[in-house]
């Protein structure tokens, strides 16, 4: 048996005080599902000004540890700070199976590449704290948000993935260029197979995006390629690419004979499809191309 330990936590993505405790649990969660492994015990890491009051630390904390139950662990407490700044996260304990331990690495050329949330999390909550979406149309963005990435962990144990990562801070071409680079291989992807939430690109082009997303941009041009686009549409894409993710899915590589199986257990576990983006490839390391 071998161990898993991790831990994440951030400010608040959302208003709701119990959707943020849920919110920030399943991101916690899914660094033990991205594994392949299963979460046993879960910590507590909570920081939060007196001025907020205790009903409000308690429907945090009522969010979080429904999302622990809800993924067969155990919360065992924690620790509390007093801060200027509310944060709240978790510290996950699981276990694996040492032969079946999925990692960052280990992608092979012919590999198939499931994405298992839409992506744009990052945009759609920089569009309402703009006013540029309303409650309504940010509903699917936070229900995907408090997900767990469960069915994805059991679609992946299911089918032998070589590689799968998280989609969270460093964007889809960010993670995705970790893994590869790890793995010695380069990726096509498919835009317009991409699951995006409504109005993400659009949103894109209007630059409305999160500050971290123009760094990210930078960094990125220098291993992803897209062709026969002018400038601007270039930069909206890569705005989407590029989006910070907040308990984002799993970007999953599979064997090519695997991925029906792949596809077939999440959707039992989900109840909806994973989105094939694309396929790992021969090439330089890191790279990736868009088409």
């Amino acid at each position: 048996t071998a161990a898993v330990l991790t831990l994440d936590f951030f400010t608040p993505v959302v208003d709701d005080p119990y959707e943020f405790g849920a919110v920030a649990a399943a991101n916690a969660l899914s660094d033990v599902f991205a594994m392949g492994a299963r979460p046993l015990a879960a910590l507590n890491i909570l920081a939060f000004p007196c001025s907020l009051g205790k009903d409000v630390v308690a429907e945090v904390l009522r969010g979080g540890a429904d999302k622990v139950g809800e993924a067969g662990a155990l919360l065992a407490g924690g620790h509390s700070i007093e801060d200027d700044e509310p944060k709240y996260g978790l510290a996950v304990f699981g276990t694996a199976r040492p032969d079946r331990i999925v990692r960052n690495s280990g992608a092979r050329p012919g590999d198939a590449l499931f994405c298992t949330k839409a992506l744009g999390t990052g945009i759609a909550n920089a569009a309402f704290r703009a006013g540029l979406r309303d409650d309504a149309g940010m509903r699917p963005v936070i229900d995907s948000m408090m997900e767990l990435n469960r069915a994805g962990a059991e679609a992946m144990l299911a089918a032998g993935a070589h590689a799968a990562t998280d989609v969270t801070g460093f964007g889809l071409v960010g993670h995705l260029h970790e893994m590869l680079e790890a793995s010695g291989a380069a990726a096509v992807l498919d835009w317009d197979a991409l699951p995006l939430f409504d109005g993400v690109l659009d949103l894109s082009r209007d630059f409305c995006r999160p500050g971290k997303t123009f760094g990210l941009i930078e960094w990125a041009g220098a291993f992803t390629s897209l062709a026969g686009l002018d400038d601007a549409e270039l930069d909206a894409r890569m705005g989407v690419l590029c989006d910070p993710q907040t308990s984002g899915g799993l970007l999953a590589a599979v064997p090519p004979d695997a991925a029906e199986a792949f596809a077939a257990a999440f959707r039992e576990a989900a109840g909806r499809d994973p989105t094939l983006v694309g396929r790992v490839t021969e090439g330089a390391p890191g790279t990736i191309t868009v088409r």
